[in-house]
């Protein structure tokens, strides 16, 4: 079982959800992926965490003012102020400033040069996901982007991530690496079934067991297909929309 106790910094470990109502999209994912709620309380603004098998693998709160329903990507680093810096430096608008979140850690929520909302999480109490890369777990996180050339500046600046872009299907596919470890990937939104109206983002992937039958499960809970099941080579993967607009994907992993 794939617990994680620590992330390298750099390495996106959390992932949470804004949305408009907090107790249908716990049922919604519950459904989905078995995950069981827990209210953290009215001191956290009723941050609810997601767990699996009695670990934490993600959250949801409610939106605050102006925020979309979406899910977030946080990437793990030593030092938020250090991190903000320089992702300012680089041409990010800080949406967050960096503020301590009790004793969990210290975070920040950035608008990269073009357009892509990202937080950073700097690790005290809570490290991030405790599991991942397993069924109804974080496996994945993506940035998909019109503007590739601006990606390959502003994130290596901020993360000292490292493009290594190879053909995958006939298209372009940029995997980001870590001293040569793979920490995430990005794809051109042109190149994607993306609608015109999606503005760039951080694509959230879940593992399943069964993509097709995970897909039935999430559109007969009122998930919209974006991306209707299709063979990759790391395996079969969709793009849904929750009930309330948020966009992810399901993977069923190959091997």
């Amino acid at each position: 079982m794939p617990e994680f106790t620590e992330y390298t910094a750099g390495t996106p470990s959390w992932v949470d959800l804004g949305s408009p109502d907090v107790a249908a999209s716990t049922a919604f994912y519950g459904k989905l992926f078995r995950w069981k709620a827990e209210d953290q309380g009215e001191q956290v603004g009723h941050y609810t965490m997601f767990s699996l098998q009695g670990k934490h693998v993600g959250a949801v709160s409610p939106l605050q003012p102006g925020q979309p329903p979406a899910w977030t990507t946080y990437v793990s680093v030593d030092d938020a102020d250090v991190t903000v810096k320089a992702a300012r430096d680089a041409g990010a608008t800080v949406l967050l400033e960096p503020m301590d979140v009790m004793t969990a850690g210290r975070m920040a929520v950035l608008m990269e040069p073009a357009s892509a909302v990202i937080s950073i999480w700097q690790p005290r109490d809570h490290l991030g996901a405790q599991l991942a890369n397993e069924p109804g777990t974080l496996c994945w996180n993506e940035l998909n982007t019109r503007d590739t050339k601006r990606a390959t500046q502003f994130y290596p600046a901020v993360f000292g991530w490292e493009p290594a872009t190879s053909e995958m299907d006939g298209m372009s596919y940029t995997e980001w690496k870590i001293d040569g470890r793979t920490v995430a990937g990005m794809i051109d939104m042109a190149v994607t079934s993306a609608p015109t109206q999606m503005p760039p983002h951080w694509l959230v992937y879940f593992a399943v067991d069964d993509c097709d039958a995970s897909v039935k499960t999430a559109t007969g809970a009122g998930a919209t297909t974006l991306v209707p099941p299709t063979d990759i080579p790391p395996g079969r993967f969709s793009v849904l929309m929750d009930p309330h607009g948020a966009a992810f994907a399901l993977i069923g992993m190959s091997s």
